[in-house]
């Protein structure tokens, strides 16, 4: 149980404001935050700009620097907008829905950016019966990608071919090149950039009902997702479309998560429920979750005796690059207004209240908030029971400017897109401690190809007014080219070369470890033949992933004889290869100091140590 303690109540329109303490009961104090700045960058106008944005409402950052994002009401046909915003908030609407021509309606989704630049997000209804799929250039150019008919999950094992609808989640670009998202009425489905449909059925696990945020790609690969169906669940699917209920909540742990899961940088999940908890207030919670399903209590509200610190949280959770978790509560706060705040957590639970929404201004936020490459947080809120057209807003905490990164691993020659500011100046890029060839397409945006010599780590990019590194790590995934030789017996020092060498922790020639092997730069890896090595391919590892060979390595072995010297054996084996004598140490076959009346033959383990040029090779 915790108590808190109001310190300073300044956090005001472009103020800056102090905190809010929470203070356990036995007389231990979380830690005192830094100071943040809130500010409301704008007020919608519903006729002409959209309003009410209702999650998830997505936002996104676009290679120009600016925000992108939906609102589901208002403007010219009252059927929505597509706006932009700059990060002063100067708003522009590049496109208005009408649901004219089998376009969509209602698009709560928001966007999410795709690497061909365009904006992918959908639509409630509209089209052909059910909502659409639509991406949008930033100057407001608009495709349908997708018309849902509405044919739920529950026919999957009957026609393999449900498409769902409703969908209130914008799709998101997997690492396969594909995007991929979830329907309210329960399904799954994967699409490509041109409008390829295909609905990922899994017969045996249905996607369940009430799905309505964004996907999340986790590090294993898999997607997960959050619904509302009973108490709400968990639930996960591959590319393939292999689905799964990691979790399901009982009312104790939470119940309705709304908002989106995030995989935190210690691999687990996070996310909220905006009801059920385990007090009697059922005010929601902020839970973790392991990608097993393994529920982890985490923070409980509780509108009875915590009113200001919030309760009731629609909006997911957002990872800054200070590895701290942001969020936002639906209500609670202001006694008297009940309009929700904007919250720090930690990921050992130390809960901080960093804005109040007051009367009289947009409040009630159900977005989740995005971090811009800027370093400040920015989020969407609508007004006190969706009364005026609601707002866009930032908040800064202290965090410094970074780059974002389009995809998080490849190969050298792979092309990778950078989102950023400050790139008009660019002197260098890296992947790790490599350096990269890159081009400056704008001040904002700039894309640059994995070097041969990247490494696993962090990117950088040095501009004219310092270095920014990225907020994830890159994976430089290895390649093995060639090797050199092809064939030849235990002991054989074999040349492999290839790109994303330098991190090999491990080579293996037909699965078997190589107790031998030099880096010798990031192009090449010398490794010796291990004993008991079999013929096949020649693999490494990296911290960026594996890599494995196209040909087969063969592995020749010799029937040598045992040295005796004395009478006994030498630990010491010799034999003919390729006409050629070789000796080989093979203590194992040929046991040192054991006493034997004549040299006894085995088969040897060879080196390519000449003994002489003789084709009898005799002990």
């Amino acid at each position: 149980m915790t108590n808190l303690i109001l310190m300073a109540s300044s956090l005001t329109r472009n103020a800056t404001g102090l905190m809010v303490v929470l203070v356990l009961l036995f007389g231990i104090s979380a830690p005192i935050s830094t100071a943040q700045t809130y500010t409301d960058l704008h007020d919608f106008n519903c006729s002409k700009e959209g309003c009410n944005p209702q999650f998830p409402a997505q936002l996104a950052q676009g290679r120009d620097g600016n925000l992108y994002g939906t609102m589901p009401k208002g403007g010219t046909f009252t059927f929505g907008t597509f706006f932009k915003a700059t990060t002063g908030g100067v708003i522009s609407v590049p496109y208005t829905f009408d649901g004219n021509n089998g376009s969509g309606r209602v698009p709560r989704s928001g966007v999410t950016l795709g690497t061909d630049g365009y904006l992918y997000g959908a639509t409630v209804s509209g089209g052909q019966a059910a909502g659409t799929i639509f991406k949008i250039t930033p100057a407001g150019t608009i495709s349908t990608l997708y018309s849902f008919t509405g044919q739920n999950g529950t026919t999957c094992p009957a026609t393999g071919k449900p498409d769902g609808g409703s969908p209130y989640a914008p799709p998101i670009r997997g690492k396969d090149g594909f995007y991929y998202g979830v329907t309210s009425i329960g399904t799954a489905y994967r699409i490509t950039s041109s409008g390829t449909f295909i609905p990922l059925c899994s017969p045996s696990v249905l996607i369940p009902f009430g799905a309505l945020s964004p996907v999340v790609q986790a590090m294993d690969g898999n997607f997960y997702g959050t619904s509302t169906s009973g108490n709400g669940t968990v639930f996960r699917f591959s590319p393939s479309g292999v689905a799964k209920i990691i979790h399901s909540f009982i009312f104790s742990e939470g119940s309705s998560p709304v908002g989106p899961v995030v995989q935190g940088s210690d691999g687990n999940l996070y996310g909220t429920t905006a009801t059920g908890g385990p007090l009697g207030s059922a005010s929601g919670t902020i839970f973790k979750l392991s990608l097993s399903g393994m529920l982890t209590p985490f923070h409980a509200f509780d509108r009875n005796n915590k009113k200001i610190e919030g309760y009731g949280p629609k909006a997911g959770l957002l990872e800054a690059t200070d590895g701290n978790l942001y969020g936002s509560t639906q209500f609670g706060g202001d006694p008297v207004c009940n309009c929700g705040v904007l919250f720090k957590i930690t990921k050992s639970g130390v809960y901080t209240v960093l804005h109040t929404f007051h009367s009289g201004e947009p409040s009630q936020p159900e977005a989740t908030q995005i971090q811009h490459t800027n370093g400040k947080i920015y989020g969407l809120a609508n007004g006190p029971h969706y009364s005026d057209g609601g707002s866009l807003y930032s908040l800064a905490v202290g965090l410094k400017p970074f780059v974002k990164l389009m995809t998080l691993s490849g190969k050298s020659g792979q092309t990778v897109q950078i989102l950023g500011q400050g790139f008009s100046g660019t002197t260098a890029v890296k992947f790790g401690t490599g350096s990269a060839n890159f081009t400056v397409v704008s001040d904002t945006y700039l894309t640059a190809l994995v070097p041969a010599t990247g490494t696993t780590g962090l990117v950088t990019v040095t501009t004219s007014s310092g270095t920014l590194a990225s907020n994830k790590t890159f994976k430089v995934i290895p390649t093995i080219t060639s090797f050199s030789p092809t064939i030849g017996p235990v002991g054989t020092q074999v040349i492999i070369n290839g790109t994303g060498l330098t991190q090999t922790t491990k080579v293996t020639f037909g699965g078997v470890n190589a107790t031998t092997f030099t880096v010798n730069s990031a192009t090449k890896v010398t490794a010796t033949v291990p004993t008991g090595a079999v013929d096949g391919k020649i693999a490494i590892t990296t911290p960026g992933g594996s890599a494995t060979s196209a040909g087969t390595f063969t592995v020749h072995r010799l029937a040598g004889r045992c040295v005796v010297s004395n009478g006994k054996l030498t630990g010491y084996c010799i034999g003919e290869l390729g006409g050629i004598c070789h000796e080989a140490y093979d203590p194992t076959h040929c046991v040192q100091g054991q006493s034997v009346p004549n040299a006894v033959l085995f088969q040897c383990h060879p080196s390519t140590f000449t003994i002489d040029g003789s084709s009898s090779c005799v002990p």
